[in-house]
């Protein structure tokens, strides 16, 4: 089985990748550490993530921004009751929903773990700055973690490939896994470059999320960094 958590927990708790990401250094091996939630977003995902998944970390925060702007849509304000905590993207999305399958559906977990690895790793690649020397370090960090063969070969064989937004598209089969594929898009990088601006723009309108729902995404990311 895909253990996309242990992925992101692997490289969240690399000592190297950490202390490289947090000083702001550049290059991709900076970035996919970012990108492994330790972006600007990502890092305050961090606990969450721990305690709840990787995946239903991302899923939290995709569901309680469809949550909300559903509820623009019908013009009406959430009773107390049934509106979101403060720390809505630190809760995660049901299980057994459209936005998190059982654990015991192990089919869709795994692809739903690799389509939000994918879109994580392309968002990373997205400001084009991507070089032999950067993929070399990722890999020889990545080989060194406790993962499955299978799970490296996976993520090596992502970061290797160009850049490709029609297989981050394809794998948005449901409009709620489109949001927390563009969610976790979102939280991958710091959004600090023209070039990550426009793929973000590019890839919600390839996913077709309205405007309304991505505007919602962006502000349950942006409550973890207030």
């Amino acid at each position: 089985m895909f253990d996309v958590n242990k992925i992101i927990t692997a490289l969240q708790t690399d000592p190297n990748a950490q202390r490289t990401a947090l000083a702001g250094g550049g290059g991709l091996a900076a970035g996919f550490a970012a990108s492994m939630l330790m972006g600007k977003k990502g890092r305050k995902m961090m606990g969450s993530a721990a305690k709840y998944g990787a995946v239903a970390a991302i899923g939290g925060l995709a569901y309680h921004a469809w949550q909300k702007s559903q509820q623009n849509k019908q013009g009406q304000a959430a009773a107390p009751t049934d509106s979101a905590p403060q720390d809505a993207a630190f809760t995660p999305a049901p299980e057994n929903s459209a936005f998190l399958p059982a654990p015991t559906d192990e089919a869709a977990v795994d692809q739903l773990g690799k389509a939000l690895v994918r879109a994580m790793i392309a968002a990373a690649k997205a400001d084009g700055k991507v070089d032999a020397e950067e993929k070399d370090a990722i890999f020889a960090r990545l080989n060194a973690m406790d993962l499955s063969a299978e799970d490296k070969a996976f993520v090596f064989d992502e970061l290797s490939a160009p850049l490709d937004i029609n297989a981050v598209v394809d794998a948005a089969d449901t409009p709620e896994h489109a949001a927390e594929i563009y969610a976790a898009s979102l939280v991958a990088i710091e959004i600090d470059t023209p070039a990550e601006q426009a793929y973000l723009q590019m890839l919600a309108a390839r996913l077709e999320l309205d405007a309304d729902l991505v505007n919602e995404i962006h502000k349950a990311a942006d409550a973890q960094t207030a």
